[in-house]
């Protein structure tokens, strides 16, 4: 165990401090996502407003609200750049210093990750969460705050991470065949935002549609850790979507060394 963390503790420690010399770049990439949560807030108030009904789809304004919010936070706590990271070093070459390194090619990823990770939450955590909080605890008819359903949130959030982490490494290996993931990212990046329920619940959604969403991998990184959190879900429910959520971690892990399996034997290195 000490070997191991030794091993990784370097990777975590350049994470860290790739998060604090770019820190100026997040904090604008922040400033952005918050303000879109502001104008999401402020169309979803209008919408309210102009229903005759207190709740639609099974939300009160209250609860939309804490659901905007919260999905923000969601957003930065499960968020994942490997696809980006590798499709960049692909491009220019450097890919090759990582290969070389006798250590687990997807490891040396996630613990970077990790690192850049453990600076981004730390600085919103308590002003964004927080707030959150407060709003919760003081605001009139906001569901009542739930140890247990912020367990489970916490938890699924964890394993929302995890399985963005894997699939972005699978989708990163297609950099070793196409050399430049630029385009491809933004389509990516713009349907898993629509399919993880970010911009709108998939419970506005045509019940066809959500059903079909609501088993793909896109809910979890999302939609199933704010639900869980607004106790949305049934104890039967909140066992199906957890176990959906390993399932697709499990998946994405056994995928990610299958295609590199593959992927590894068509790596042409570009660049100096």
């Amino acid at each position: 165990m000490t070997n191991f963390l030794r091993k990784y503790r370097s990777f975590v420690s350049a994470g860290i401090e790739e998060a604090i010399v770019y820190r100026a770049n997040f904090l604008l990439f922040a400033l952005g996502n918050t303000l879109g949560a502001f104008v999401t807030y402020f169309l979803w108030k209008a919408v309210f407003q102009s229903s005759t009904n207190s709740s639609l789809n099974g939300f009160t304004f209250p609860e939309m609200v804490l659901y905007i919010f919260l999905s923000f936070f969601t957003g930065i706590l499960t968020s994942s750049d490997g696809s980006s990271s590798v499709g960049d070093e692909v491009k220019d070459g450097s890919i090759a210093m990582r290969i070389l390194k006798p250590i687990s090619f997807t490891a040396n990823y996630f613990y970077e990750e990790i690192g850049s990770k453990l600076i981004d939450v730390g600085v919103l955590a308590v002003p964004l969460f927080g707030g959150i909080l407060i709003y919760q605890i003081v605001g009139t008819g906001t569901p009542v705050l739930n140890l247990g359903n912020l367990l489970l949130y916490f938890f699924s959030a964890t394993v929302a991470y995890l399985i963005n982490f894997y699939f972005n490494i699978c989708f990163s290996f297609t950099a070793f065949f196409f050399r430049n993931l630029w385009g491809s990212n933004v389509l990516k990046n713009a349907l898993v935002i629509f399919m993880s329920g970010s911009l709108v619940p998939l419970a506005f959604f045509p019940p066809v549609l959500q059903n079909v969403l609501k088993v793909l991998p896109f809910s979890s990184l999302l939609y199933t850790p704010v639900m869980l959190y607004l106790g949305k879900y049934s104890m039967q429910q909140t066992i199906s979507v957890l176990l959906l959520q390993i399932f697709w971690l499990i998946f994405f892990i056994f995928l990610a060394k299958i295609i590199w399996h593959f992927a590894i034997k068509h790596l042409s290195i570009q660049g100096g």
